[in-house]
């Protein structure tokens, strides 16, 4: 009998891999070398905006080497984790990176990668060289019932070389044959549970799936099957909606925010930032005004922050003190949004 642990947020697991411990912390930036892909997989749940010829470091568009870099501190990643997209679509550009992050934060930076492609030893030798710890292989759906013998050799050379080596594929119908397979080879397998997303909506429907309930994104069904499957993996873990959301973003998000936060921003539990906004009247001079009214009411200087047209404020003086700067103020709100530079506004409130 398998020793299944629980995780969080509905989460199991017989085997954690590295790579797994350290996004369970939110510990792992996220590099999205490119959105090109040829295996055209029906749950594809990346955004229309990603699929072109894009990179990305968490949600930062990437122009050059020093993003990479940047987002990484920013955060206090201890790894990375490569994925698309197809990723080795662009080996030499993973290869560059890999040796990018290692150079820079040390070979205990721990750097896993995704990839749809089954790869011959001169590859994985030269993905290992360049520090490449763990890599992930997702074979298309189409095959997992005939055709796995080439990911199957992948992961015996990739561990030989000695990289940790799994499979990462969705709890569907037929995961079974996958996890005989990854019993055999004695390496990882995630299961992840299958969610509906904006540009998969249609593929999935017409294939029968459906929604687990009005407040999940998560399939009908899946995570039954990755419970299922889970008790015969020796080495397996069910990754569940929840537990992207809950635990892995929500920590990804902390880290990120309690590093980017200034004196006048409240962190959140969930990884947010709340402040105020002033938008000044626009007039000559006004972003200077209004600073020198609210020196004149006693407003600590690290408590506010002049933006252009525009003064970042603690949402607690702004509540304050919104009566004595409504006349040189355009508007006025309390904002929350991600932590990072042109995050998403979560919520805006008018004061």
């Amino acid at each position: 009998m398998l020793n299944i642990s629980e995780g969080e947020a509905d989460s199991y697991y017989t085997y954690l891999s590295r790579g797994c411990k350290l996004c369970q912390e939110g510990a792992k930036m996220v590099l999205f070398v490119t959105g090109i892909c040829g295996k055209n997989c029906f749950y594809c749940p990346i955004s229309n905006e990603r699929k072109a010829d894009v990179t990305f470091a968490n949600e930062r568009l990437v122009r050059s080497d020093n993003d990479i870099i940047e987002e990484a501190r920013q955060m206090g990643a201890l790894g990375t984790g490569i994925t698309g997209g197809e990723p080795l679509l662009k080996p030499e550009k993973v290869l560059r990176y890999i040796e990018l992050l290692k150079s820079e934060f040390g070979k205990q930076h721990h750097i896993h990668l995704y990839t749809a492609l089954p790869l011959d030893e001169g590859l994985l030798e030269k993905l290992a060289f360049a520090g490449l710890d763990e890599i992930r292989f997702h074979p298309p759906a189409a095959i997992w019932n005939d055709n796995i013998g080439n990911y199957a050799n992948s992961i015996k050379k990739a561990m030989h070389i000695g990289m940790e080596a799994g499979l990462e594929i969705p709890a569907i119908e037929g995961a079974t044959e996958v996890s005989r397979t990854a019993n055999e080879l004695g390496c990882f397998l995630n299961l992840n549970e299958l969610e509906f997303s904006d540009t998969n909506s249609e593929a999935m429907k017409l294939r029968g799936y459906r929604l687990r309930n009005e407040i999940s994104n998560a399939v009908a069904g899946s995570y039954a099957i990755g419970m299922e499957i889970l008790q015969t993996t020796e080495k397996g873990h069910l990754c569940t909606s929840r537990y992207k959301d809950a635990v892995q973003l929500r920590r990804r998000l902390l880290r990120i925010a309690e590093r980017a936060a200034r004196e006048f921003h409240q962190v959140t539990e969930d990884g947010t930032l709340i402040y105020g906004v002033i938008t000044c009247n626009g007039g000559e001079n006004s972003a200077q005004r209004m600073t020198d009214l609210l020196l004149l009411l006693g407003v600590p200087e690290e408590l506010f922050l002049v933006d252009k047209q525009e003064i970042h404020i603690a949402a607690w003086i702004l509540e304050e003190i919104k009566i004595e700067v409504a006349a040189d103020a355009k508007e006025m709100c309390i904002i929350e949004r991600y932590p990072f530079p042109g995050g998403m506004v979560v919520e805006k409130i008018p004061l």
